[in-house]
């Protein structure tokens, strides 16, 4: 009897070649979808944006369907630009600072008086030399003229005033004060002290701070500027309206 052969399949080494078609296939047909998604029109999108919105009110699923659904915005609407701050004098201070120019001229020569502004207003700065004696907190007889004339303009004003007490980063040695920041402290409640009991100014329009050494305009590594730390900054803030039985705290003190 004759045997019959045995058929060896033929193995094909090119099946690849079908799932490679098939994924050819689908990545054409995403990115056609793709596309065909980036092409829709935004109105068509709002429109059943508002649709859907609309369906959930009257499912009662909106939390306010009463009320009326707002415009579409556009998703890449650009935002308006926001200003950056800049240390701008506010409205009435500008007149302040000619006059102060003119009245301590003498003092900002000699520099024993600085006007700058600053991130809250006008700053006056007075310096330890011409105001104060080294470790003391009181005005010195011979600035209190000086000292009068400024006094005067911020009460005709009726500004609003902060005292801010400043050193130099030496410690004091002296048996009155035991810190720069005791120091610092007195030197602005000292001050308003003068501007309420002797020049009438309202309390509820002053307050006080003392900073120590740790708010310095310049280097302590020279004398110099530690000259220039070594300071009283009254800071004028703008003006306040009064109000009738207003009370506040005339002193208070803040560390950075």
């Amino acid at each position: 009897m004759r045997r019959r052969k045995k058929h060896v399949a033929h193995t094909s080494h090119d099946r690849w070649l079908v799932s490679y078609a098939d994924f050819i296939t689908l990545l054409f047909a995403f990115f056609v979808v793709l596309y065909s998604t980036a092409q829709v029109d935004k109105k068509k999108v709002d429109r059943l944006a508002t649709a859907i919105q609309a369906a959930f009110q009257q499912l009662g699923a909106h939390p306010s369907a009463n009320v009326p659904t707002q415009e579409p915005v556009e998703i890449n609407q650009a935002a308006p630009p926001v200003p950056l701050p800049r240390n701008e004098e506010p409205p009435g201070l500008t007149g302040l600072r000619k006059e102060l120019q003119q009245t301590l001229a003498p003092e900002i020569l000699r520099g024993e008086v600085a006007l700058r502004t600053g991130g809250d207003g006008l700053v006056i700065s007075l310096r330890e030399a011409g105001f104060f004696d080294s470790g003391s907190a009181g005005v010195k007889a011979a600035s209190q003229p000086a000292f009068s004339r400024m006094a005067k303009l911020l009460g005709e004003g009726q500004y609003s005033i902060r005292i801010e007490g400043h050193t130099d980063n030496v410690r004091i040695h002296n048996t009155q004060y035991s810190s720069n920041w005791e120091l610092s402290t007195s030197r602005s409640t000292e001050m308003i002290r003068l501007l309420i009991v002797k020049y009438g100014i309202a309390p509820q329009r002053l307050s006080a701070s003392g900073y120590g050494e740790y708010h310095p305009i310049a280097s302590n590594g020279t004398e110099a500027g530690r000259a220039l730390n070594r300071r009283v900054d009254v800071v004028v803030v703008g003006k306040q309206e009064s109000e009738p039985g207003l009370r506040e705290s005339p002193i208070t003190t803040a560390k950075p």
